[in-house]
């Protein structure tokens, strides 16, 4: 999917090619708007209404490289914008991982209809039963139990749901380094904007992690 500037949506690299598998965290974070409001507090102190914009970013729970991005006025929903994000992922997905708001048939079909075996780890919500749920109900079954016989604790440590912190990190690395606020004024130019963003956080992230290899010791 490309932009008004012909930038493709998605932050790998031109030319990066991935083999492997993906564990996908799902998260989201407001970005302020530097609009007229703002202007006027800045020079009058006079108050106004803070407007934001809504990041959604789906990340790679292993290196913390942002895979998608999707930016939207901040009424708009979490799990409506799950497909759009998906889409731009096209590698198999092994889990996803999202917190208690992302629990719906509608995430569940999303998810499956990308990766059909993947595993998705939401912790359920108390909502009322439905004849026809669409997403794999043993999943979403199994995680109540797990949570009612073991404790949310440790139904987050078999599931590995403590991964989700990296979304955190993403979200927060994003606004430390390349800002909270978004400086473009039209809708367009602000999603460039975070496409060059992730883009940045993705190559230093790169450049900053060493390739280890192991080495046996022999003797002579």
């Amino acid at each position: 999917m490309h932009n008004s500037f012909g930038l493709q949506n998605g932050t790998s690299q031109p030319g990066e090619s991935r083999q492997r598998a993906v564990h996908v965290l799902i998260g989201s974070t407001g970005l302020k708007i530097c609009g007229a409001g703002q202007r006027l507090e800045e020079k009058h102190g006079v108050k106004a209404r803070r407007q934001w914009h809504k990041l959604h970013l789906a990340v790679d729970a292993d290196t913390g490289e942002i895979l998608a991005e999707v930016l939207t006025d901040q009424s708009i929903s979490d799990i409506s914008q799950l497909e759009a994000l998906l889409e731009q992922i096209d590698i198999p997905i092994t889990s996803f991982t999202g917190d208690g708001a992302y629990d719906s048939d509608e995430t569940y079909q999303a998810a499956r209809r990308h990766s059909t075996v993947a595993s998705i780890i939401i912790p359920p919500r108390m909502r009322k039963p439905q004849n026809k749920h669409h997403g794999p109900s043993d999943q979403r079954n199994w995680h109540t139990n797990a949570i009612a016989h073991h404790g949310r604790m440790r139904w987050q440590s078999i599931t590995g749901y403590g991964r989700r912190a990296k979304a955190e990190t993403s979200m927060g690395r994003y606004k430390s380094i390349i800002g909270n606020r978004l400086r473009s004024r039209k809708l367009a130019n602000q999603k460039t904007e975070v496409i060059l963003g992730c883009r940045i956080l993705n190559r230093m992230l790169n450049r900053a992690r060493p390739n280890s290899v192991r080495v046996t010791e022999t003797t002579a």
